[in-house]
């Protein structure tokens, strides 16, 4: 019987300790895994380091894009500029353009239509004055509303 418990408890001994071996070994792959998913990230964010050659290069590829932004935007205006007139040459084409706005607003005067009695009961406005605002006068308001 003694020799059966010492048999049995050296087992379970060696037991525990490979239980425990594998458990230091899964928490260090484990650790192992968050380090290199952190060193992962930081490189995502670290990013190249400039130096004045890499600037420069940057720099010159930059600017030969903004200038061949500069040509295309050049060249569809001169495109536009071919197909559009002027004002002044608006004008010397058709007379009738100095007139056209004129007629217009006669025209949607005519079918304008005011409710006056949202009008009426100015004097019940509370209306604040600015003392902050040097142009202000009551007078001029007052003259403002009653036109």
């Amino acid at each position: 019987m003694v020799m059966i418990f010492t048999l049995v408890t050296a087992v379970q001994e060696k037991l525990n300790e490979i239980v425990d071996q594998i458990k230091t070994r899964r928490e260090e792959e484990k650790k192992q895994k968050e380090k290199e998913a952190e060193e992962a990230e930081k490189q995502l964010f670290h990013g190249t380091p400039v130096t004045i050659e890499n600037f420069l290069s940057w720099k010159a590829k930059f600017d030969a894009e903004l200038l061949e932004i500069k040509k295309k935007r050049m060249k569809e205006e001169e495109q536009a500029g071919k197909n559009k007139l002027s004002g002044k040459q608006l004008f010397e084409t058709d007379h009738n353009l100095d007139t056209s706005d004129i007629q217009f607003l006669e025209d949607a005067g005519n079918n304008v239509e005011v409710d006056e009695s949202l009008f009426q009961e100015m004097d019940d406005l509370e209306l604040e004055e600015d003392e902050d605002d040097p142009d202000y006068t009551p007078a001029d308001v007052e003259s403002d509303l009653t036109d």
